[in-house]
């Protein structure tokens, strides 16, 4: 499943090397292109090992915002 994230208080490719180290973290992840200036990320990822729900909370960890766009 390919899914596309707002995330909210990045500002820097520091920023974005974080959240794509925290979702890499879950199990089932695939593919993860945080864009900064879009403010936004698409995140491939098998849905029967992990959820939307778990990856925004992960990026909720890492210290920004996310929701489902």
């Amino acid at each position: 499943m390919k899914q596309k994230f707002s995330i909210e208080g990045m500002n820097c490719d520091h920023c974005v090397a974080k959240v794509e180290k925290a979702v890499n973290e879950l199990t089932g992840i695939e593919k993860v292109k945080i864009h900064l200036k879009k403010k936004n990320g698409v995140i491939k990822f098998d849905e029967t090992l992990t959820s939307t729900d778990q990856i925004i909370q992960k990026i909720s960890e890492a210290g920004y915002q996310a929701s489902l766009a």
